[in-house]
């Protein structure tokens, strides 16, 4: 399912949808400069020269061009439609990065890739990364660095820190995915465990979760379950102060009782192997350490 995602280089066919509007102008610019290998766009406007060719639909850029993977630049109410024409035109992952996606619009979406076989990264994610090789969202440069420690997040701003503070470390990433921190979402925690302690370019994993929600456990129980097939995880989790009831920033990062709490997934995880940590720098000292205590392993 998530193979596209993990597996993501500079040969990835990548189509932007909404490429001729500012958002999509923008970043189609920064994404290419990344290495990125995009293919074409769809709009209904007139494109002007954008390097790339512009069509009007997924089904003829498909056509025309073989693009596997779609990164959409729409706002949330129109994310389900273009998603759900990319998945029709054969697309096989789809990044969705608009905030605010109706709850229903995305359950439908969630139904939809699952039947079709195919990856939906989103709603609310800053996309994929792998630094010096390829970028699909827009993950800021200032945080990406190629190094062995694959990223997931669902708190973009409090991965954005923790990929700086690893960049002036000296440290860097083998990927990093934004799994986004809505209540209903396409790629979860728990499904990148499996791919990710298979992928040869990363040695350790740093999840960064926050309250709401149940990924963390769950990716939890797929560590345990993978044992000695695992690799090192290095976890710290955002809305320590959350109060119960109330959304903290995403509309997923809400408490309720005990559930969706710090406590509840710091206690899974640690049981499970990771190691947990209550801050910034603690996390980075320990992924320094491990690395210096790996260099030159393969």
């Amino acid at each position: 399912m998530t193979d596209l995602l993990v597996d993501l280089d500079n040969r990835t066919p990548v189509l932007v949808q909404g490429m001729t509007g500012r958002m999509g102008r923008t970043h189609t610019a920064l994404m290419r400069a990344d290495g990125t290998n995009i293919v074409a766009g769809t709009s209904s406007r007139p494109a002007g020269d954008l390097g790339v060719p512009v069509f009007g639909t997924c089904r003829e850029a498909v056509e025309a061009t073989g693009a596997a993977m779609s990164i959409v630049m729409v706002g949330p109410d129109d994310v389900l439609a273009a998603a759900t024409e990319a998945i029709e035109a054969g697309i096989g992952c789809i990044v969705t990065i608009a905030e605010g996606m109706p709850v229903h619009d995305a359950l439908r979406l969630k139904a939809l890739a699952a039947e079709r076989g195919a990856t939906w990264l989103g709603p609310s994610t800053p996309g994929v990364a792998r630094p010096g090789v390829a970028k699909v969202g827009f993950l800021p440069d200032i945080a990406l660095h190629p190094g062995a420690f694959a990223v997931i997040s669902k708190s973009g701003t409090l991965s954005y820190e923790v990929g700086y503070r690893l960049v002036r470390a000296g440290l860097g990433q083998s990927i990093w995915i934004g799994v986004g921190g809505d209540p209903v979402k396409g790629v979860r925690f728990a499904d990148l465990a499996a791919p990710l302690f298979r992928h040869e370019a990363t040695r350790a994993v740093i999840l960064i979760g926050e309250v709401g929600g149940d990924e963390e456990e769950e990716f939890a129980r797929e560590l345990a379950r993978a044992g000695a097939q695992a690799k090192p995880v290095f976890a710290i989790m955002a809305g320590q102060e959350a109060k119960e009831g109330v959304p903290m920033g995403h509309a997923g990062a809400i408490v309720h009782g005990a559930s969706g709490s710090i406590g509840a997934k710091a206690e899974a995880l640690g049981a499970a192997g990771a190691q947990v940590f209550g801050s910034i720098d603690a996390l980075v000292g320990a992924c320094a350490a491990f690395d210096r205590g790996n260099m030159g392993c393969t």
